[in-house]
């Protein structure tokens, strides 16, 4: 016979009885309270998750692919500048909360593997960005960055060797991706031209998926030559815009490029003309916390 029941037994005083009661509305209360405060806890937790993912959801994920090529086997001389331009890149958009997975030198391999690591962080609000600096050729209207242990004796080697612009593109967009933005220095002179039957000079041009920003060093068809700085006159023009010291002057990513397209015109007596193309439905900064602040626009 438990406790209570003790209490309970004939003969028993009011006095034992009223103990009993007593008892047995602590043990109640105490009950009552530990359940309080399990559903307290519980509620807490939920909030606690409901924070974080408002915040998660008013934050999109930012991450970029930077690749920067400078020794090619069949070039006259190394590149400097692509690798500089990489690192200095690099630096930039991880100050400005990128996620930068960056490779040098990369080969055929090196370059695949990037991409599949590049669309496994992808998720339904990413930015995703995409530089190379390097060797690029057109071939069949269609664009290929070229890897450091590429062997092209002909335009179908291109295809083999090469990775296409448009085929990351795309895959960033098959996987989610919000919004798409690519710079590509490389509408330099084709070390392998002279193999070719056919003329190939500079980027074809890029289709773009929807909410895609294209900036590349020259127009389609054209070439620009190296400067003698340590970096690119693209990536120099680019970085003075995102590492801005003032606010006021942190632009949207399409205003920024356009700024830097006309800036090198300006200063190359329009001899170098970079080109930006734009399917953007809403503005995309490249800029910490810029994209929270922007204003989305009607899809």
């Amino acid at each position: 016979m438990n406790v209570f029941g003790q209490f309970f037994r004939p003969g028993r005083s009011r006095r034992s009885l009223a103990i009993a009661a007593a008892l047995i509305g602590t043990v109640s209360l105490a009950i009552g309270a530990h359940a309080a405060l399990n559903k307290r806890t519980a509620d807490a937790a939920k909030a606690v998750a409901a924070e974080q993912a408002d915040s998660a959801a008013k934050v999109p994920s930012r991450i970029a692919l930077v690749i920067g090529n400078g020794h090619y086997p069949d070039a006259n001389t190394p590149l400097a500048q692509p690798i500089n331009d990489a690192r200095a890149l690099t630096a930039a958009l991880r100050h400005e909360g990128f996620d930068v997975d960056a490779i040098e030198d990369a080969t055929h391999d090196d370059m695949t593997r990037a991409v599949a690591r590049l669309k496994s962080k992808v998720r339904a609000d990413s930015v995703v960005m995409l530089f190379f600096g390097g060797y690029g050729i057109q071939v069949g209207r269609e664009s290929f960055m070229i890897p450091v242990d590429a062997t092209i004796w002909k335009e179908a080697d291109v295809r083999r060797s090469g990775v296409s612009v448009e085929s990351v593109l795309d895959a960033a967009k098959d996987f989610g991706a919000s919004a798409k933005i690519v710079v590509l220095d490389a509408s330099r002179r084709n070390p392998y031209e002279r193999r070719f039957r056919t003329f190939s000079h500079g980027l074809a041009p890029i289709t773009l998926p929807d909410n895609a920003l294209l900036l590349t060093s020259a127009s389609p068809g054209a070439v620009a030559d190296d400067s003698t700085g340590a970096n690119s006159v693209l990536v120099t023009e680019l970085l003075s815009h995102i590492e801005t010291k003032n606010p006021d002057q942190a632009r949207a990513a399409e205003a920024m490029f356009n700024q830097t397209r006309i800036a090198i015109s300006r200063a190359s007596d329009g001899a170098q003309v970079p080109s930006v193309s734009s399917t953007l439905l809403e503005e995309v900064s490249l800029n910490a916390g810029q994209d929270a602040n922007a204003s989305h626009k009607t899809r």
